[in-house]
């Protein structure tokens, strides 16, 4: 199993971000096999980590139409810096 994690600092909020964030949620999810998306912010701080089964799925949604649109308008438009990473997950455990 795969994590990419999203972190962000955020020039701005606003309605089409909110629903932009939950169309692509739901798109990776629905779509593209994603296991767990979540995602949080704090002030003008965000982090998203979503869980995949392999690096296809997540290749795959990086590249659709839809998402592509979004990360141009993240750079564009919402975030003033951003960072991605893509990390194998070994072991996990629940108590």
């Amino acid at each position: 199993m795969y994590a990419v994690i999203f972190t962000a600092d955020v020039k701005e909020f606003d309605s089409e971000y909110t629903e932009m964030a939950s169309k692509m949620r739901d798109l990776a999810i629905n779509e593209y096999n994603c296991i767990e998306f979540i995602s949080c912010a704090e002030g003008m701080k965000e982090i998203s980590i979503s869980y995949w089964e392999n690096m296809g799925h997540i290749k795959s949604w990086k590249n659709n139409i839809q998402h592509l649109e979004a990360q141009e308008l993240g750079r564009n438009k919402w975030y003033s810096s951003y960072k991605i990473e893509i990390t194998k997950i070994e072991r996990a455990y629940t108590g």
